[in-house]
């Protein structure tokens, strides 16, 4: 049966390198969410600009660990996203069989929304027997 968690999140994106001058540039991701999904994340993304201005992409993997909706566990998502001069587009997806714990058998996608400079979270979800 699907299910739904929202909440919001902080997320602390650090640079491994000056990300002006290399391509992909890499950074490391380190999350704190809040809600119906209480964890951390720990994770890379490489990116990449153009010269095009509101153009780029990005992919990432992270490590969550805490509770969805009391189930205790850990997953991983998968990211890719795009702007195509200024329209983004952005998948997150469980990474399957990652679950573990009281998680094991969870699939879904997570939307990330950005208004007024905080972040929050939609994830609709599901933990198959």
């Amino acid at each position: 049966m699907a299910q739904k968690a929202t909440g919001a999140f902080e997320v602390k994106i650090v640079p491994q390198q000056d990300a002006e001058m290399t391509v992909p540039a890499r950074m490391t991701l380190d999350k704190t969410f809040r809600g119906d999904l209480e964890a951390v994340s720990k994770g890379i993304m490489l990116s990449v600009r153009t010269a095009i201005p509101n153009s780029a992409g990005y992919v990432a993997m992270e490590q969550v660990e805490g509770t969805l909706h009391g189930k205790k566990g850990s997953f991983a998502l998968q990211h890719s996203g795009t702007m195509n001069r200024g329209e983004a587009s952005l998948k997150v997806t469980v990474v399957p069989d990652s679950g573990t714990d009281d998680l094991t058998g969870l699939s879904g996608t997570l939307a990330i929304i950005i208004e007024g400079g905080k972040h929050s979270y939609e994830f609709d979800y599901d933990i198959l027997a």
